[in-house]
């Protein structure tokens, strides 16, 4: 999702963002396929962050993690002391 910022002057109802109100100065997520329609209003809404600027260039970062491995016990330390 893209970032903008509403600075039109008065409160405005979106429908695409399901009829929700946006106060000026606002900052919304709206899908990426529509930043450029809300960017091309230049006296309504200011780019905050562009589509996949907050994923990388080359879309979502995958995340892998390693196989479960059994957990090993540390070895106990001596509590008592040896005389030699």
């Amino acid at each position: 999702m893209a970032r903008v910022r509403y600075i039109g002057p008065e409160p405005v109802t979106v429908p695409e963002l399901g009829e929700r109100l946006i106060q000026p100065d606002e900052v919304v997520e709206v899908p990426d396929a529509r930043f450029e329609g809300y960017v091309c209003q230049t006296t309504n809404w200011k780019a905050i962050e562009e589509p996949g600027s907050h994923r990388g260039e080359h879309g979502p970062e995958t995340v892998s993690f390693s196989p479960a491995q059994d957990a090993v016990a540390a070895p106990k330390k001596s509590t008592t002391k040896r005389e030699g």
